[in-house]
């Protein structure tokens, strides 16, 4: 009862430094707004550990220069942000600088965050004072000489970084210009779903239009017919994040994880805010031409994709629409990179169980039976059967791939 008070008291005193919240119903609202805009921002995805105390930290991130750890970003005046003012806190979202002028690294994606408004940020940082504090100590930067020497932080801020609040577009709806808030700023959906250049910056002149992450493919959420959502609806995009599945397709790797902690616990109204926008982001492709049905490659995928998948993907790459992913006309399936369809079939995969969907389907691991020959033949069938037309899967990039998850 005492802590409860104790919480209640220091919340009360936090929104009085707030001219917008005066009394504690205010204060209260203005908490229970930045809760939700924590949720949006998915911030257990680099601050929290599975078991350990909310956002205290240490959560690895694998980068192409090494690692970097989440910080401990509870009010622990030590080990967390306890020291940190608000000012702290939004030179951190805006600018990418923490106390003492400390430059961030783009692992923390202050590039989308900085058009996040001052006005959420202060119900960000008065959520965050609510949480328990964490005496985790994490040492951040684990990166080797020299990429761990931060000054080498300025010139990729002048090469990759543009600050700036989100400027609605006039021409658009208010709901347009919702979406786009949200998937341009605390939703940073570019960080995993734009190509990074050699520095691991975006390339914004190919927004969204899809990356690689850790060796899985954030695939392309253009309106792109081919190889992005084009062919979902608003409202397919809308289950697919509330759930993790729809016709078209089953969340796995790090997007299930994105529906599990994020996405699921958005509003309706700013999942079709999302919707609505993404639909309007067009771009478009030229279709390559499939290989032919008669190429010894796809005689031999067709076979083993008969033997091995058709029990669950059926005959034609159908699907079982909330069970096992549709592979016939499929944008993931249509890629220029393989690489999630070759890690799954040789590790398999589970899809993340969701408050709606508390149960999910599994997709068993064939690596270990299935030859690198094997591999690439049933993935390039697949990638040119059924309306689907990309580039064919050789015996060295399943290897690869291999090699780097440890399959035997």
């Amino acid at each position: 009862m005492k802590a409860s008070l104790s919480m209640c008291a220091g919340v009360l005193g936090l929104a009085i430094g707030y001219a917008h919240a005066g009394t504690g119903a205010d204060s209260y609202n203005l908490v229970e707004k930045g809760r939700y805009l924590a949720t949006l921002g998915d911030c257990t995805a680099c601050h929290t550990l599975p078991g350990k105390p909310l956002f205290s930290g240490g959560v690895v991130l694998d980068t192409p220069f090494g690692k970097l750890l989440g910080a401990n970003i509870t009010p622990d005046p030590v080990h967390g942000i306890g020291r940190w003012s608000f000012e702290d806190f939004q030179n951190v979202m805006s600018k990418g600088h923490s106390p003492g002028d400390k430059r961030l690294y783009g692992a923390m994606p202050f590039t989308a965050y900085t058009k996040v408004s001052r006005e959420d940020n202060q119900a960000l940082w008065a959520y965050l004072q609510t949480v328990d504090p964490s005496d985790n100590a994490v040492e951040t930067n684990q990166l080797p000489f020299p990429f761990n020497v931060r000054a080498s932080l300025i010139g990729w801020n002048l090469l990759n970084f543009t600050q700036g609040e989100y400027q609605p577009d006039p021409q658009k709806s208010a709901q347009w210009n919702r979406g786009a808030y949200l998937v341009q700023g605390l939703g940073h959906c570019g960080t995993c779903h734009t190509p990074k250049n050699l520095t691991g910056g975006d390339k914004n002149g190919q927004f969204l239009q899809g990356a690689n992450l850790q060796g899985w493919v954030a695939p392309d959420l253009t309106a792109n017919n081919h190889s992005g959502i084009g062919s979902w609806r608003p409202e397919d995009i809308v289950q697919y994040l509330k759930t993790g599945a729809n016709r078209f397709d089953v969340a796995s790797g790090p997007m299930a994880e994105e529906v599990e902690h994020s996405s699921q616990h958005w509003q309706d109204e700013d999942l079709m805010a999302v919707a609505v926008y993404l639909k309007d982001f067009a771009n478009p492709a030229e279709v390559p031409k499939p290989l032919a049905a008669n190429d010894p490659t796809m005689k031999a995928g067709q076979a083993i994709y008969a033997d091995r998948c058709s029990a669950c993907h059926i005959s034609k790459g159908q699907g079982v629409e909330g069970l096992f992913p549709t592979l016939a006309n499929a944008p993931l399936v249509n890629n220029a990179d393989a690489s999630s369809m070759i890690r799954v079939v040789l590790s398999g995969s589970r899809a993340g169980a969701t408050d709606a969907a508390p149960t999910a389907p599994a997709m068993p691991s064939f690596g270990w039976n299935l030859s690198d020959d094997n591999v690439a033949a049933v993935v390039t069938y697949v990638r040119n059967s059924w309306g689907n037309a990309a580039a064919p899967v050789t015996s060295s990039e399943v290897k690869n791939l291999r090699e780097q998850l440890q399959v035997k």
